[in-house]
């Protein structure tokens, strides 16, 4: 293994921006970076908005909004206000500061930058040490099946508040996209020592990560471990709709769908499982899905919370 070893953390949005949190607390900035979900970014306003990579750079940088659980601390609303006045679109609220952060990335864009650089310029200006991965530089899309069509993920989630029943979801234009070519030199560098999936939704946060084409083939050939940590906690997630996607989709709201979803997408590619001690009960069922259970504490509070949950599965992942 050549340089600084590192954890590769696959993470969401709110969920997973919370582990990393506590991972950035326990590592050397250089020893982690954190693969984030594309697939709900999405045009708005003229504007290029990428959900995932913004709440994970304000909870890194120390500015998220702890109260609302997105956006800006401090935040606030005369331009949407205004928008409001106008008779246009308010139903995805971008507050004032938030919006500065759509304006600099799309103009970087248009310029002819990536969004791996651009990602990376954010992140330097935010003060934000740990190496922010966009999935692929390539546009990737969620869409929901529901009782009520096929919806774009932002309608879903944020228009219409997760209310429709889902019956599935597809990423357009995955077959097309590349992994993003910082993450394939990390992933040829020999540098990456472990790897950790966040509590995140599996199906809109994780699936479109693992789904690029190769790519969860070429992380499991690497051959280092992979330490899961379930969003379903004694049979509800704490943030979003992941267990009421399970129920709709007709499977156990519980820790071990999750993790069998993962077997049967992921065969063989995850270690560890580590699940609620609510979910104690279910640990020889997980185990039975072919992988080691680990059991503790999986609720993020407060930042102490974060970094025992961090510590607890680094040292699965053999940190």
């Amino acid at each position: 293994m050549t340089g600084t070893a590192k954890v590769l953390a696959i993470s969401g949005g709110v969920g997973g921006a919370k582990l990393a949190l506590g991972l950035a607390n326990e590592l050397e900035p250089e020893a982690l970076a954190v693969l984030v979900n594309t697939a709900d970014d999405f045009r708005h306003l003229g504007l290029q908005i990428c959900p995932d990579i913004d709440t994970l750079l304000y909870t890194l940088s120390g500015r998220s909004n702890r109260s609302l659980g997105w956006g800006l601390e401090g935040e606030s609303w005369q331009v949407m206000k205004a928008l409001e006045e106008l008779g246009g679109e308010t139903w995805f609220r971008l507050g004032d500061n938030d919006l500065a952060t759509h304006l600099w990335r799309t103009a970087r864009l248009a310029a002819g930058e990536s969004l791996s650089s651009v990602t990376r310029g954010l992140a330097q200006r935010m003060g934000v040490k740990v190496g922010i991965l966009p999935m692929s530089d390539d546009s990737v899309s969620t869409v929901v099946h529901s009782d009520e069509g096929d919806l774009a993920f932002q309608h879903y989630f944020v228009r219409r508040q997760c209310e429709p029943q889902v019956s599935g979801f597809s990423f357009r234009g995955i077959e097309q996209a590349s992994p993003s070519s910082e993450l394939l030199q990390l992933l040829d560098s020999g540098q990456v020592a472990a790897v950790v999936i966040c509590p995140s939704n599996p199906f809109v946060s994780v699936d479109p990560v693992l789904q690029l084409p190769g790519l969860w083939q070429k992380i499991a050939a690497l051959q280092v471990p992979v330490v899961a940590v379930s969003p379903i906690l004694a049979g509800q997630a704490v943030k979003g709709p992941a267990a009421k996607m399970l129920g709709e989709l007709g499977q156990e709201v519980s820790a071990e769908a999750v993790m069998r979803h993962y077997s049967t997408h992921y065969p063989g590619f995850i270690d560890t499982f580590v699940i609620d001690q609510s979910d104690a009960a279910l640990a020889d069922q997980v185990a039975d899905l072919g992988v080691s259970v680990a059991v503790t504490d999986t609720l993020m509070k407060s930042l102490d919370d974060k970094r025992r949950l961090a510590r607890f599965v680094l040292s699965r992942a053999g940190h």
